[in-house]
């Protein structure tokens, strides 16, 4: 039987580029996300080059719409719990707290519930993999950053305690770390359509990581034998030594 990878956040940037990768590795790929349209310009470009793909509309902050998901899903051999993101650069001191709630919503709980939806199916593979998209703020934190960092933060302490009360379980969990990624989205969305605070995390960095990247690193975690877990993966650009440290070219 065709193995499935399930990816969340899969209408663009990170889970886009590891729905179409996994595809090639040759898994059936299921992208889910909010936005159906483009989760389905997405699933052309899989089925266009030979690959096998569906769509399904996404919240996973909605946990009944998660579990509905996971009931249609024949099987589950590989889950990305990639959605997430990030929303305002604001200090502590004036952060919105709606914006930390949307945060937490989105990458700690949103991960929780696909993460319990689909943890049967992991298990009845027989191999199955936990994809978990951590972060470089998920260990360090930065101004202007707090809510993001407490987010992944989080999302860090599942991946690390799920490993600890699956072990004996037929099922490998993966946590990919991103630096400094420049995508079409994430700092756009972060600034609320704000083109030049967008522009500025990345200007003069000659070679921010991509998309495709970090698609790679899931894809080559996936592939490895079933014995070899990857526990946690982090990369960078050779342009950012920390969150605070980075060259840019003047």
């Amino acid at each position: 039987m065709e193995r499935t990878a399930l990816v969340t956040g899969a209408s663009s940037g990170i889970g886009a580029a590891t729905a179409e990768r996994l595809a090639r590795e040759g898994y059936h790929v299921v992208l889910a996300a909010r936005r159906l349209g483009r989760l389905q310009e997405v699933a052309a470009r899989v089925i266009e080059a030979g690959g096998s793909a569906e769509v399904s509309q996404l919240d996973v902050s909605d946990r009944t719409q998660v579990g509905q998901l996971a009931a249609a899903l024949e099987r589950c051999d590989v889950l990305v719990a990639n959605a997430g993101g990030a929303l305002g650069g604001d200090q502590i001191a004036d952060a919105a707290p709606q914006d930390w709630v949307s945060m937490y919503e989105s990458n700690v709980l949103g991960t929780l519930h696909v993460v319990q939806a689909l943890l049967p199916k992991l298990i009845a593979s027989g191999d199955g993999i936990v994809i978990i998209m951590g972060s470089t703020a998920g260990f360090t934190a930065y101004e202007g950053g707090g809510g993001y960092v407490a987010a992944k933060h989080g999302t860090h302490a599942i991946a690390a305690t799920l490993r600890l009360e699956l072990c004996g379980q037929p099922v490998r969990v993966v946590e990919i770390a991103p630096g400094m990624v420049k995508t079409d989205e994430f700092a756009l969305t972060r600034f609320r359509g704000d083109e030049a605070k967008a522009a500025a995390v990345y200007a003069g960095v000659a070679e921010p990581l991509t998309a495709d990247d970090i698609a790679d690193a899931v894809a080559w975690a996936v592939t490895r034998p079933s014995h070899v877990n990857v526990d946690l993966m982090v990369l960078r650009p050779r342009a950012q030594a920390a969150q605070y440290k980075v060259h840019r070219e003047r």
